[in-house]
């Protein structure tokens, strides 16, 4: 029997605007690797919600159907979408022609999907308040998860045999197909997991608000029991119930596999105490392992063929500075910032001096989990020391938004050190300049269960500078690929930090032989989906 694997997510960076973070990457991939195995023929189609704008690069409307959410009947209109054709940021209708592929892009359409920023900006995730997080996303993917398991039931997406599942979104899609008699046809299902951050795991109470589990689903069924978080015991964790109700639970990387079955343990750094290891489901994923349903397999890369290494020159150095002035600027158009002045000024100076011995660059979210250990301490931060330490010989280019707090952090080590400059934004094509022009990537994730930053720069013939933990033990190897370090406290941590880095420089200047030895190691490392995807279809669709 040919399989037809239907994918749901939040996020799809195949369609305009449709990614926030790597699971955006994931689904934009996979999908198309599956289908193009060799053997496969099978098919894949994969779902995420409109938010107002998705599906406005319709191809045709599949219709509408009824879903029931929060003691009422709601209608959903259903449609395929035009993509980005494979490989290209050409969207399907610009060349004239449908994807010849086996993969079908579709969205759900509700008005609740919608959510817009403070300046009328649609977009994927909501920031609620403190007191209430969670809340507003977690109502609009139960809907999602709701209309994703009606649709299979009436077999909106024709007939499924496979379901991959996405992250905490569509958690109460595993609740309802295990606990609602109404979907008990959908227990023979197949069903997969995918884990992408265990550190976002959608907790919100069972009942008495109206993002709670029973305003959404009042007569499910559902025993509470089963869905409960480990530790608030009032409260539903979408991510607890899928990691036990899933047929196969998958991380992104075989390292991160292994440390989410280690005990949770705090780690405090700044006003933060964060979680590591299982982030409280250790239990619930040993219990996965023990009954080998959980499975880490590595996300994949994409790859040209015939790619060659490219050298590091004066001219390059100018092009990159020419596109990431030209970003700041139209940036500044539209919001223009101190922190978008310095980086105009700075970059603009840079541009007329020779090229730096050492080019140091990061493309990352500003957020605890990616800049903390450059942060901690705040005195003699490790990016203040690596700075001081690296003056007239290397420059650091970081690009980013996220965390206002880390945003400011970041904007103020720019004005103490005139060899830093934090773009204050993201887009891809800066986001490729910095990859394929710096000579040192610096990625010193708290934790980070695959990451693709790497990957993409190691692409580029870029070593990189990593915390060996998770998905990054798992691709970069110490003075053989790149830079590694570890450390059991925030110190340690922030000193390896410093010291990997400042290693790196040394042999950069010192013995660029050797360097560039270990830069074509890294360009020669290969992560390809294909056989990534491979491991799908024999481990997890099985």
């Amino acid at each position: 029997m040919a399989l037809h694997i239907l994918m749901a997510a939040a996020e799809n960076d195949a369609l305009p605007g449709g990614k926030v973070g790597g699971v955006g990457d994931v689904v934009r991939d996979a999908p198309q690797a599956v289908a193009s195995l060799p053997g496969f023929d099978g098919s894949v189609s994969v779902v995420c919600p409109s938010y107002g704008f998705l599906h406005e690069t319709a191809r045709q409307s599949l219709g509408t159907f009824s879903v029931r959410f929060a003691g009422r009947q709601e209608t959903v209109d259903l449609y395929e979408v035009r993509s980005f054709v494979p490989g290209t940021r050409v969207l399907e209708s610009e060349v004239g022609s449908a994807s010849t592929s086996r993969v079908r892009q579709l969205v759900i359409h509700h008005p609740r999907f919608e959510a817009v920023d403070a300046r009328g900006r649609k977009r994927i995730y909501v920031d609620d308040p403190p007191k209430e997080p969670f809340a507003s996303d977690a109502s609009r993917f139960a809907l999602f998860s709701a209309a994703v398991v009606e649709g299979l039931l009436q077999q909106k997406f024709g007939p499924v045999n496979r379901l991959h599942l996405h992250d905490w979104h569509l958690g109460c899609a595993l609740m309802l197909r295990e606990f609602d008699r109404r979907y008990a046809a959908l227990r023979d299902l197949r069903t997969v997991f995918t884990i992408h951050n265990l550190a976002l795991q959608g907790v919100r109470p069972l009942d008495g608000y109206e993002s709670s589990l029973m305003a959404w689903f009042p007569d499910s069924g559902i025993p509470f029991n089963a869905v409960r978080d480990p530790q608030w015991t009032d409260c539903v964790n979408p991510m607890a119930a899928a990691i036990r109700l899933a047929d196969a639970v998958h991380v992104v990387s075989p390292g991160y596999a292994d440390e989410v079955c280690l005990p949770s343990r705090p780690k405090r750094c700044d006003e933060h105490c964060t979680f590591f290891g299982g982030e409280g489901l250790e239990e619930d994923l040993q219990r996965a392992r023990a009954e080998q349903r959980l499975h880490g397999i590595l996300n994949g890369c994409a790859y040209e063929s015939g790619r060659q290494l490219l050298p590091r020159t004066q001219d390059s150095w100018h092009q990159m500075l020419d596109i990431l002035i030209a970003e700041l600027q139209s940036w500044r158009q539209v919001n223009p910032t101190a922190g978008h002045e310095l980086g105009l000024q700075r970059l603009g100076q840079w541009r007329e001096s020779p090229r730096p011995r050492v080019v140091m660059t990061s493309v990352t979210r500003a957020v605890d989990q990616k800049v903390r250990l450059m942060k901690h301490p705040t005195d003699a931060s490790p990016l203040d020391r690596i700075l001081s330490a690296t003056a007239g010989q290397a420059v650091f280019i970081l690009a980013g938004s996220g965390d206002t707090r880390y945003e400011e952090f970041l904007s103020s080590v720019s004005r103490r050190h005139n060899n830093f400059v934090f773009v204050n934004g993201y887009s891809v094509v800066g986001a490729d300049a910095l990859y394929e022009c710096g000579d040192l990537f610096l990625m010193p994730s708290a934790f980070e269960p695959c990451g693709i930053s790497q990957m993409l720069a190691m692409r580029a013939g870029q070593p990189c500078v990593v915390h060996a933990i998770g998905g990054l033990k798992d691709t970069v190897q110490d003075n053989a690929t790149g830079f590694c370090f570890t450390g059991d406290t925030p110190e340690e941590l922030g000193d390896g930090f410093v010291t990997a880095t400042l290693r790196a420089t040394a042999l950069k200047c010192e013995q660029p032989w050797d360097y560039a030895a270990i830069q074509q190691r890294a360009f020669d490392q290969t992560f390809n989906w294909s056989n990534s995807v491979r491991e799908y279809v024999d481990r997890l669709y099985c």
